[in-house]
């Protein structure tokens, strides 16, 4: 059974330590940084394998809300804040920044842990389908549907599909899509990603609504082009 995938960023190295030893004893796979550049650094470089953030909002170089608008510049990945703030408004602006969830310290171990399982189990069973203008997905079967109808992909050409509807609207580069596909020491280059974009163009027809942004890489914009299809 695949682990799932946990990033803790905290500067408390003692609570990162203990709350890392924790979760992996539980079956967790988990990434550590101890400031908000390095986990920056940590998500981009894992980005294809991480189901859940726990971020704390107070770090070092950079603050975790500071981090937490840099992930959802290419991410919807699940997100729980972690701070020793009570104040209303500090929950508020994390939440307003694209937070899920928001853990005030002390806690207890195992509360985090509830905390993971609950949004994870509440992120899996909104993903169970995704849509897009006339393209819908069952993320559990693999399987693409255009208009009802179902469009034969390959295991690669799905995982792009998906990656493309999850982040709708965001302007993707080459090197952050075969990162996030294809896994940070993958040896190919950025052409494979062109190529695989061509299959689904053609097999999608008039409703592939991938754009390609000159230069950078892709856009996908279901909404965008869905009274054009």
């Amino acid at each position: 059974m695949e682990k799932t995938t946990v990033l803790i960023i905290e500067d408390e190295k003692k609570l990162l330590k203990t709350m890392a030893d924790f979760l992996e004893m539980h079956g967790y796979q988990v990434y550590t940084a101890d400031n908000g550049l390095e986990g920056i650094g940590q998500f981009k470089k894992h980005s294809g394998e991480i189901s859940c953030v726990l971020l704390d909002v107070m770090l070092p170089f950079m603050d975790g809300n500071e981090v937490l608008k840099q992930i959802r510049l290419s991410s919807d990945v699940p997100v729980i804040m972690l701070t020793a703030k009570e104040e209303v408004e500090d929950q508020l602006k994390s939440l307003s920044n694209g937070a899920d969830n928001y853990i005030v310290k002390p806690y207890s171990l195992a509360v985090v842990k509830m905390h993971i399982e609950a949004l994870l189990k509440r992120y899996r069973q909104e993903e169970v389908f995704l849509t897009a203008g006339d393209i819908r997905i069952e993320v559990g079967a693999q399987k693409v549907y255009v208009k009802d109808i179902f469009v034969d992909t390959t295991p690669k050409e799905f995982e792009l599909m998906h990656f493309f509807v999850k982040n709708e609207g965001v302007v993707l580069t080459r090197d952050h899509i075969l990162d996030s596909i294809w896994g940070y020491h993958y040896v190919g280059d950025t052409r494979t990603i062109d190529t695989i974009v061509k299959q689904l163009r053609k097999k999608l027809g008039d409703v592939s609504y991938i754009r390609t942004v000159y230069g950078v890489g892709y856009c996908f914009e279901g909404r965008g082009n869905e009274k054009k299809a």
